[in-house]
């Protein structure tokens, strides 16, 4: 499995980074939302675990400009936040992600949103 993750903060990517390679995912990093979609412009992967609040593109933002690609039809977009509240998690899945994996993390959480077997 193919995965990139976006976040701003290096520590936040560093984590699920680990656990993905040791779980045997190919792993790739973009520290904003910009980074992510230029990214996209030249590959792609499976799962994408996308911070909510960045500064510049949203994870929002994001999720909805690869949305709106039919060649991203595939592709799973995991929120991934600080953001817990019930209410919070209802807005981040209408946004259209498919799952939210709220910080900080946990080994068995990570591999579940991805669609890891854990």
């Amino acid at each position: 499995m193919k995965v990139l993750i976006v976040d701003d903060h290096k520590i936040n990517r560093t984590l699920p980074a680990v656990l993905l390679v040791q779980a045997g995912c190919e792993v790739h990093e973009a520290d904003s939302g910009e980074a992510a979609l230029a990214f996209f412009e030249g590959d792609t992967v499976d799962v994408l675990l996308l911070d909510v609040s960045m500064p510049g593109i949203s994870g929002p933002e994001v999720c909805r400009r690869l949305r709106a690609r039919p060649e991203m039809a595939g592709l799973r977009i995991v929120a991934y936040t600080a953001h817990a509240m019930p209410g919070e998690r209802e807005q981040i899945l209408a946004a259209g992600f498919d799952e939210v994996l709220v910080k900080p993390i946990n080994r068995q959480g990570l591999l579940q949103s991805v669609g890891l077997p854990v």
